[in-house]
């Protein structure tokens, strides 16, 4: 244990076993452990806290598929590849896990049509007063959610967007729909946070976990956006690669 930090913060507003499961995790990460995780006691030890405290960090991990609990065993490490996921000039979800999973799909959660906010007047190139669709979708591998998105239309380019993505699953699919044969990626921001309480229910998080979150814009072949995005990726999950 001794690459592990070892020291938690009792003053420092995040919880003591959300502290730990980081520190663990970055073990991990790091190759300290083998296979199999140290007993409770000695981690609590390590810590300086109890065992219910150090068990609680461990079920996090667990639920998130850091760890594997075994009755009468202990704990192990779950030893799952990341699934890579490119983001290029040409992004899709189905194309981009090619090979890597099985069954690729996407659920729409919920749909609203409303105002642009100044964001996204901006980024799909509106006038005040314009209305977009906005998608809340949830995409999954091999029937584990591993990211959820935030998405937005132009409506009046786009009316009943949603109830094509939702027979689907796709938005290519969808936006072949009015004749958009293809898009392209104009930007992306991305960066890591907590995910939100949202985010930790749908990608089946438990609290304080990260995900690598990516802001963007699409556009059609004549260059007029048509998408603007932000998408939460579960970082354990998932690593981005840009090319």
């Amino acid at each position: 244990m001794a690459g592990v930090a070892g020291r938690v913060e009792r003053r420092s507003g995040i919880s003591l076993w959300r502290q730990i499961a980081d520190q663990i995790r970055q073990a991990i990460g790091s190759g300290e452990f083998d296979e199999k995780l140290p007993p409770e006691m000695t981690l609590a030890e390590r810590f300086g806290v109890n065992r219910h405290t150090v068990r609680g960090a461990i079920s996090a991990l667990v639920q998130e598929g850091v760890l594997r609990a075994e009755q009468g065993r202990g704990t192990f490490i779950e030893r799952k590849q990341r699934l890579a996921y490119p983001i290029g000039a040409r992004t899709r979800f189905s194309e981009g896990l090619q090979g890597q999973a099985k069954d690729r799909r996407g659920i729409l959660l919920a749909h609203a049509i409303e105002p642009a906010d100044q964001r996204t007047i901006v980024a799909l190139g509106l006038t005040e007063g314009d209305k977009v669709v906005r998608l809340e979708t949830l995409s999954e591998a091999d029937g584990r959610p591993i990211s959820r998105a935030t998405s937005f239309f132009p409506g009046e380019r786009f009316p009943g967007i949603e109830k094509l993505y939702a027979q689907s699953g796709s938005v290519t699919t969808a936006l072949k729909s009015f004749d958009v044969v293809d898009y392209f990626r104009r930007s992306t921001l991305i960066s890591a946070r907590h995910a939100s309480d949202a985010d930790l229910a749908d990608l089946r998080l438990s609290p304080g976990a990260i995900v690598i979150a990516t802001v963007y814009t699409n556009v059609d072949p004549d260059e007029r956006p048509i998408q603007f995005s932000e998408t939460r990726f579960a970082a354990d999950l998932v690593e981005l690669s840009v090319s």
